[in-house]
């Protein structure tokens, strides 16, 4: 089954803990946390010690994203949390092939970031030594961008290279997702959701009871397209 990541960092920032009690309660798989550096993307976010804090009040597995110049450094900097994935830009990286076995040394599984404006083939050679890529759909750096639907063409391409290579590292999208852009993926459906402020943390809604059934209709949505 798909699944579901709540961008942390999209949610109510002086009520975590509340964010985080409605979120247990829902069938959201993961937690998706961003770290910015304000060098590689023009914003800030998410230090090691905060996020140790959260992780001291949620079951939720942490899926960590270093938008960041010199992942080397922030892996070291976010090990210690034992996150399952983290996931760094190959704009940004100078030996992928040496992070990626850095984090499996780690037992971290590794990911590879992309933006819409670069291209697949740099990727391509490091496809099969990954757990996870994360394609993203806007540029990084800020919510409530418009979805890049470039991005799709990207999208179906990947899946057809892994589909000839038969190798089945996982599809996660991240960037204004919402039951509208699902549906322009559909016959390509991506295997995790990163959800923010376009499908989950809108309005004045802030319940277990408003989050599942904002879940519920993104699950909809995939199903209803795959």
């Amino acid at each position: 089954m798909e699944k579901i990541a709540a961008s942390i960092m999209c949610a109510d920032m002086l009520n975590v803990q509340t964010e985080l009690e409605c979120l247990e309660k829902t069938d959201c798989d993961l937690l998706h946390l961003d770290v910015m550096d304000g060098v590689f993307v023009d914003n800030l976010a998410l230090g090691p010690e905060w996020m140790a804090n959260v992780q001291r009040q949620t079951h939720l597995p942490f899926d960590i994203h270093l938008a960041t110049e010199l992942p080397e450094k922030y892996i070291e900097m976010f090990r210690f949390l034992q996150p399952e994935t983290i996931s760094f830009h190959i704009e940004a990286a100078a030996n992928p092939i040496l992070l990626i076995n850095r984090l499996k040394s780690y037992g971290i599984k590794p990911s590879l970031a992309l933006n819409p404006a670069t291209p697949l083939k740099d990727i391509l050679p490091y496809i099969a030594e990954v757990d996870q890529i994360l394609l993203m759909t806007v540029p990084t750096g800020f919510s409530g961008q418009s979805f890049r639907k470039d991005t799709l063409n990207k999208l179906r391409e990947l899946k057809n290279i892994l589909n000839k290579r038969n190798i089945a590292p996982l599809i996660e999208v991240d960037g204004n997702i919402n039951a509208q852009t699902i549906s322009w993926m559909k016959g390509t459906m991506p295997d995790i959701f990163v959800l923010g402020t376009s499908a989950l943390f809108q309005g004045n809604g802030r319940s277990t009871n408003d989050y599942q059934k904002r879940i519920q209709k993104i699950r909809q949505a995939i199903d209803a397209y795959k």
